[in-house]
């Protein structure tokens, strides 16, 4: 069981790069030992960093000229009324044109532009993503200077209508209603813009997770059901925690981005109308941070029993689902409701706690936030009462102290979304380093193995066989070999091993010793007792896995009389899509299973009991084709029928103990 009690650490940093940095920058490595891959992955992630601050400094380096570009072109065509309105910021730009700046904002565009040259091998197909994020970058310093254009608005109007200046006020007005014009339409791109990119790294981090998680099999090592049970649930890891980071992961970074340029362009307007009002802001702002990070780090953990326990009741539900029939059949719904009930109860009992939880923290945010109207009043109004400021300045002051506030609270705010996403990042961290075992995390040491050579034929070399993770020896030393005309029947008591070593050889299992030789795994098709039925139409039904092969209709038909089933096609179309499950009884799907056989027409068939819903009859009837066709198989089975279609015969028997026969067939 992973461990639940997470805080704001180098872990979860490390959790949240590996993580988010793929989609912008590669972490792959080719290196083959650890230490070059862990330097080589290091390195990429400082690179991937320093990409970031580049971007960010061009970013602001354009808008450092766009701001001079639109000020002395305006201040051009209306020289009088721009210079009442905001001569002072004219003054400025003046000041800056003829300072340095202009000159490093230029070297820091030319130095951006040699940087992405320098690493487009590893950009060069990411460019709409790193386009996209320049420009949420740049939209982000524009909408933040509209909010400071606002601010004056309001100032000078306010002051207007308590010098009851009505020219003022109406030029102020025009003012105002210009900037809404231009910032709706920019606000409204902005959010698009983010909304796509969320979007666009969901899909593709999806992916990238679904292809690490079918590579290997890791599906199967990661199965619920199966031998390595660590990563719970990683079904709602792909679906859920990966939509939750990509959208929380912009909305964050983007929003401290936000509270940065806030802090910056609000703190020079709050200090320029009192330094104890903006000093006084950083000690409150300082105080409610470490208060939330205390509560916060409690949280995560929190919220991370709540994402696995709200997962583990799904999952019961769904398994009902999976497993009606069977349910029915026993009449085991008290069972079965007693176990879903159970896991809600956990579920309840820890959002119950949750609960408790965030209505603490809610309590001091409450407090916290609706103590903060008053403090510009209280520092301000003396201020004005003394004729030090003018009646404008009140308002502007107390929206610059909202804002700045706002920027230095962020995590005070935001700690519930903040501890909900630190917990989802674990979540995916802990999955990534499960999909990537060489690369991130040491694997419960083995000391032997069975390995697998390619060859002709399959063969056992002195193979002893181990569930994984397990000290007990299913089979001890066997050793023979499977050609054609030379089929071999495994029997034995249940138990003893036989559907175990067909996993060692498809290469499933490979705890123990010995050495499995076999063809290309393209040249084998294994048939478990269960056929397992896809999503899809009757078509690819028959001709799962290989569903892109083209076959006539009426080679199907022929396929689906000689495993005796000639009405399947009459019953359904063969691009009929239906709950195959359902519709087709066992026997039904254990002869759709071998028809897989004669469609994909493998050198080796393994068939563990693939026979076991069939009549005697019809069981002779398949075996009796794959001889014909030339196909070699290997079956697990307890039917004594079954000895007369193999040429040999390994029983295994509790222990390890085994004996291979010759079965003399007349």
């Amino acid at each position: 069981m992973a461990q639940t009690r997470f805080q704001f650490n180098r872990q979860l940093v490390r959790h949240f790069i590996e993580t988010a940095q793929p989609y912008f920058f590669p972490t792959e490595s080719r290196e083959t030992t650890e230490t070059t891959r862990v330097r080589y992955i290091t390195k990429n992630t400082w690179i991937f960093l320093g990409l970031i601050a580049v971007t960010v400094l061009t970013v602001i380096s354009l808008a450092f000229f766009l701001t001079i570009g639109l000020t002395l072109s305006t201040n051009s065509i209306f020289p009088d009324f721009f210079g009442k309105v905001a001569g002072g910021l004219v003054t400025s730009v003046k000041r800056f044109v003829q300072s340095p700046l202009p000159y490093i904002a230029l070297i820091v565009i030319i130095i951006s532009g040699v940087v992405f040259v320098s690493q487009k091998s590893n950009v060069g197909d990411k460019w709409k993503q790193w386009s996209l994020l320049g420009l949420l970058l740049f939209l982000l310093l524009v909408v933040n200077g509209l909010n400071v254009i606002l601010s004056y608005a309001f100032r000078f109007i306010d002051t207007a209508l308590n010098e009851r200046n009505a020219d003022t006020f109406w030029q102020f007005m025009i003012v105002y209603g210009l900037v809404l014009v231009a910032a709706i339409p920019i606000i409204v791109i902005y959010r698009y813009t983010r909304l796509k990119l969320g979007l666009m790294w969901r899909e593709w981090l999806t992916k990238h997770f679904l292809d690490k998680y079918f590579n290997n099999r890791a599906y199967y090592e990661l199965d619920s059901n199966a031998i390595n049970t660590e990563v719970d649930n990683p079904d709602q890891r792909i679906t859920q925690d990966i939509k939750s980071f990509t959208t929380v992961t912009l909305d964050f970074l983007l929003d401290i981005l936000d509270s940065v340029l806030t802090l910056f362009s609000f703190s020079a307007i709050l200090y320029t109308i009192s330094k104890a009002l903006t000093w006084g802001l950083l000690i409150y702002a300082i105080f409610g941070t470490a208060v939330a990070l205390i509560v916060g780090s409690r949280l995560v953990s929190i919220n991370y029993n709540q994402l696995r326990l709200e997962a583990n009741f799904r999952y019961s539900m769904v398994r009902v689902r999976d497993n009606a029939e069977s349910i029915a059949f026993y009449r085991g719904e008290s069972l079965e409701r007693g176990q879903v009930v159970d896991r809600l109860i956990s579920a309840i009992r820890n959002f119950d706690l949750l609960i408790i939880w965030q209505s603490i923290i809610t309590l001091f945010q409450l407090g916290y936030n609706y103590f903060t109207r008053l403090i510009p009043y209280i520092i301000i109004a003396p201020l004005y009462l003394q004729g030090e400021l003018d009646f404008g300045a009140i308002a502007q002051a107390s929206v610059a102290f909202s804002q700045v506030l706002s920027a230095l609270s962020l995590i005070t705010n935001q700690i519930q979304n903040i501890t909900e996403f630190a917990a989802s990042i674990n979540r995916l961290g802990e999955f990534y380093e499960s999909l990537d075992p060489k690369a991130f995390k040491k694997e419960k040491e083995q000391t032997s193995f069975i390995y697998t050579h390619k060859a002709s034929d399959v063969a056992l070399e002195n193979v002893t066989l181990h569930p994984p993770n397990s000290e007990r020896t299913l089979i001890k030393n066997v050793s023979l070999t499977v050609s054609n005309h030379n089929n071999l029947l495994i029997m034995g008591a249940s138990g003893t091993g036989k559907s175990s070593l067909l996993r060692a050889i498809a290469g499933l299992w490979n705890s123990g010793d010995g050495i499995i030789y076999r063809p290309d795994a393209k040249a084998i098709l294994f048939l478990p007792q269960k056929p397992y039925m896809i999503l899809g139409t009757l078509r690819e039904q028959l001709l799962y896995p290989n569903t892109e092969k083209e076959i006539t209709d009426e080679k199907l038909k022929d396929i689906l009389k000689t495993v005796n089933l000639p009405n399947l096609s009459d019953r359904f179309d063969f691009e009929a899509q239906e709950n195959w499950e359902n519709v087709l009884s066992l026997g039904e799907q254990q002869r759709v299973a071998f028809a897989r056989i004669l469609v994909t027409k493998p050198r080796y068939a393994i068939l563990d009991e693939a026979t076991s819903a069939l009549d005697v009859k019809n069981e002779e009837r398949l075996y009796q084709e794959l001889s014909n066709m030339g196909t070699t198989y290997i079956s697990v089975g307890h039917r004594p029928t079954l000895s007369q279609y193999h040429q040999q015969l390994l029983e295994i028997f509790d222990g390890g103990n085994w004996e291979l026969k010759t079965i003399e067939n007349k």
